[in-house]
C-alpha cells in the first residue's frame, strides 16, 4: 500500500523566519518552540545572538565545535575563530534557518539540556577529579617485551569520555598516538561476525575464558581457541576476515572500519611496532602451528599471511579521543554517537560485549567483572577501552602496566569510576542505597518532581503515595514556588492521617507560605476540625 504523502509548503512568519507546514496548516516546527531556544541563548534581551554564543553552549554540553553532525547547520562557521564566531550576529531568522538544517535535533537537545548527561559540566569535573587523583599513581611498568613499547614515556596519561550522544571530554595526553594492541581483538570479532554470522564464526573460536594466559599455548577439548579476547582466537579472527581479498586490501578494510568507528577520524598504521611485533612473535607463531595441527583454521588459510595480518592489526594507532567514540560506538549499539554511521549490528556488539564482560582483562577478567562490571579491553601498551552500554564509552591511556598486562592508572581509574557512579552492570539491584550518582539523572529536575509529586499526593490525602516519596528520599518540609509544603497542602484540603503521618516524620508544624499562612491557618480558613485539632495538640507538645 503506498504511503500517503503530504504537501509541505513555506510559510513566513511576522519576523522573516521561514517556518515548514504542511497543506493542513499543521506547523511542524512551531515557532513557539524556536523562540524558547533563542530566548534561552539571548541572555541579555537583545533580540539577537552571536554564533559564539550558540557554539559554547554546545561545548557547555560537551558537543564538540567540528562535530560532523554540525557541519550542516553551522556550514563554513565551524573553521573561523573564536572573535569572528562572536562578531557574527544571528536574528531570530537565522536562528529558525539554522534549526531547519541537518544537526537541528541536536542543537535544540543541547540547548534544552535534554542529552543523555544533562549535567555534563559537573560530570566532566567529577570524572577531573578521579584523573587528578589517579595521576598522582607512578607504578606499573611498560611492556619490554615488544622493543617499540618500551621506549614510550610512561608517564603519559589520558582519560577520554564519549556518550551516546556525542558528549566528548578529554583530560591529559589525549592526542598522544599510541598502538591498539589487543584492543584491536574485540573490534576484529566484531568485523568477523558482520561477516560470516556467529555460527561460522565459532566453529573456529570458543567463548569461554581460558584460565590461562592471554598468549598460553592452549586449546579448548575441541581444539580451538577459548574466546577471541586472547591471542590465539584474535589469529583466528584474522583468519576469517575478507580471507579472499590481497593482503593489501584486508588491511585497509580493517583501518577503514576503526576510522569509521572513531568518527571517521583517520586511523592510521606504526610500521616500527609491526616490525617489532614480527620480531619478538615466537609465541604466536607456536599458536598458529598449534591451531593448524589442530586442523582449527577454516580450509585454505595462509599461516603467514594470516599472522602477518594480526601483526598489523594489533600495530594500528589511534588516540585515545578516537577510543573514546569507538567505545561509545560499542555502548551505542553500533551506532557512531558523533556521525549516526551504523557500523555494526546491534547482535554482534552485544556478542562482543559479553565476551569482553568475562574475557577482556586478561587473567584479571573475572575480578574486573566482579568489581566494576562493566565490558572492557586492555592492551599492552597501556590502552583500556571501557564500555558503559546505552550510556558511553570511555578511553584510558596510561603505559604503566602491572604484572598481569593491564594499565595500572586505567585499573585504578576504573575502581573510582564505580565507586562514585553507578555503572556496575548490577548495581541497579541495590537501588540508592549505595548512594552513587547517576549522571543521567538531572539532579535540580528529580528535585523538584519529587516536591511536586509529594506536595501532590498530600492534597490527594494519598497517604501510601507520600510514604513512598519520603522513603526515596524527598524532604518533607521541601515547598513548592509559593512556599506550601506537604502539611501546608493535606492541613488544606482536610487530610488527617497524613498530617499526622508528616508530623511523625519531623514535618514543620508552623512553616509560612509566601503569604504568611500556616497550615492551621489553611485548616482552620476549611473549617477542618479534626486536622486543627491534630495541629493545636502538636503545637501545644512542642
Amino acid at each position: 500500500m503506498d504511503k500517503k504523502q503530504t504537501n509541505k509548503i513555506s510559510k513566513p512568519t511576522e519576523n522573516g523566519a521561514t517556518l515548514t507546514t504542511d497543506t493542513n496548516g499543521t506547523q511542524l516546527e512551531i515557532e513557539v518552540e524556536f523562540r524558547q531556544l533563542f530566548k534561552a541563548l539571548d541572555t541579555e534581551q537583545k533580540g539577537t545572538i552571536t554564533l559564539q554564543q550558540l557554539i559554547r553552549r554546545l561545548q557547555e554540553m560537551g558537543i564538540k565545535k567540528d562535530d560532523f553532525r554540525l557541519r550542516s547547520a553551522l556550514g563554513g562557521h565551524l573553521d573561523r575563530d573564536d572573535s569572528d564566531l562572536d562578531e557574527t550576529v544571528l536574528e531570530f531568522a537565522d536562528f529558525v534557518k539554522m534549526l531547519q538544517g541537518g544537526g537541528a535535533n541536536l542543537i535544540r537537545n543541547a540547548i534544552r539540556g535534554d542529552l543523555i548527561i544533562p549535567e555534563f559540566r559537573q560530570f566532566s569535573r567529577d570524572i577531573k577529579d578521579i584523573y587528578e587523583s589517579v595521576r598522582e599513581i607512578s607504578g606499573g611498568k611498560v611492556a619490554t617485551y615488544i622493543p617499540q613499547l618500551g621506549r614510550v614515556n610512561p608517564d603519559l596519561f589520558a582519560i577520554t569520555i564519549c556518550t551516546v550522544d556525542g558528549q566528548q571530554y578529554h583530560l591529559g595526553d589525549s592526542r598522544q598516538f599510541f598502538s591498539v594492541q589487543s584492543v584491536c581483538k574485540p573490534i576484529n570479532y566484531c568485523i568477523t561476525l558482520e561477516e560470516h554470522g556467529e555460527e561460522k564464526v565459532h566453529q573456529h573460536i570458543g567463548r569461554e575464558p581460558s584460565g590461562i594466559g592471554f598468549n598460553g599455548l592452549v586449546l579448548n577439548d575441541k581444539g580451538l581457541p577459548h574466546n577471541p579476547m586472547i591471542n590465539a582466537g584474535a589469529i583466528m579472527a584474522c583468519s576469517l576476515i575478507k580471507p579472499h581479498f590481497q593482503m593489501a586490501d584486508r588491511f585497509d578494510y580493517v583501518l577503514d572500519v576503526w576510522t569509521k568507528l572513531s568518527g571517521n577520524s583517520p586511523a592510521r598504521f606504526n610500521n616500527a611496532v609491526y616490525l617489532s611485533e614480527r620480531e619478538t612473535a615466537d609465541r604466536n607463531f607456536a599458536l598458529g602451528y598449534f591451531m593448524r595441527e589442530k586442523k582449527a583454521f577454516p580450509a585454505n588459510t595462509d599461516l603467514n599471511q594470516t599472522l602477518e595480518f594480526y601483526f598489523q592489526c594489533c600495530s594500528i594507532e589511534i588516540n585515545s579521543e578516537q577510543l573514546a567514540v569507538t567505545a561509545a560506538t560499542l555502548a551505542n549499539a553500533g551506532v557512531c554517537p558523533t556521525t549516526n554511521e551504523r557500523i555494526f549490528r546491534p547482535d554482534t556488539v552485544k556478542n562482543c560485549l559479553s565476551l569482553m564482560s568475562s574475557c577482556g582483562m586478561y587473567d584479571f577478567s573475572g575480578e574486573f567483572a566482579f568489581t566494576i562490571g562493566l565490558p572492557a579491553k586492555s592492551g599492552v601498551s597501556g590502552d583500556l577501552m571501557i564500555v558503559v552500554p546505552n550510556l558511553m564509552g570511555i578511553a584510558v591511556y596510561s603505559p604503566g602496566l602491572d604484572q598481569l598486562g593491564n594499565s595500572v592508572r586505567g585499573i585504578e581509574f576504573c575502581k573510582q569510576l564505580i565507586k562514585n557512579f553507578n555503572f556496575h552492570n548490577f548495581d541497579a539491584l541495590t537501588g540508592n542505597l549505595n548512594q552513587k550518582k547517576d549522571p543521567r539523572v538531572n539532579r535540580a529536575q528529580t528535585k523538584i518532581d519529587g516536591v511536586i509529586s509529594l506536595c501532590w499526593a498530600a492534597s490527594e490525602g494519598d497517604l501510601f503515595q507520600v510514604q513512598s516519596l519520603i522513603a526515596k528520599g524527598v524532604d518533607v518540609d521541601a515547598a513548592d514556588y509559593d512556599g506550601r509544603t506537604a502539611i501546608h497542602l493535606a492541613a488544606s484540603e482536610g487530610h488527617p492521617k497524613v498530617v499526622r503521618y508528616l508530623l511523625n516524620q519531623r514535618a514543620q508544624v508552623d512553616p509560612r507560605d509566601r503569604w504568611g499562612n500556616t497550615p492551621l491557618a489553611d485548616a482552620m480558613r476549611s473549617n477542618h476540625q479534626e486536622v486543627i485539632k491534630i495541629l493545636t495538640e502538636y503545637n501545644a507538645t512542642t
